[in-house]
């Protein structure tokens, strides 16, 4: 399910990582998906270029789903489904 412009429209929990350096955006994030059940839905927010990085490999690793990132003015916004 998305809105008009691409982005997943449903999360299940948030998370604002903004004003965070590596690798405390990705941290807690981690820390945030133990919380939620399989399957659930985490839109994480932050503002360190580096995340675009540590998201895609972290999802890859993990085997939990990167659904949609963007970019917009710096604000890097990503949504990971749980495995």
């Amino acid at each position: 399910m998305s809105d008009a412009v691409g982005r997943p429209a449903h999360c299940d929990a948030e998370l604002d990582a903004s004003g965070l350096n590596c690798p405390l955006p990705l941290l807690k994030a981690k820390m945030e998906l133990n919380r939620l059940a399989s399957g659930a839905v985490l839109k994480v927010t932050a503002t360190d270029a580096g995340s675009q990085r540590d998201f895609r490999t972290f999802a890859k690793l993990s085997g939990h789903a990167l659904l949609h990132e963007e970019d917009v003015d710096g604000i890097y916004r990503y949504w990971l489904r749980k495995a």
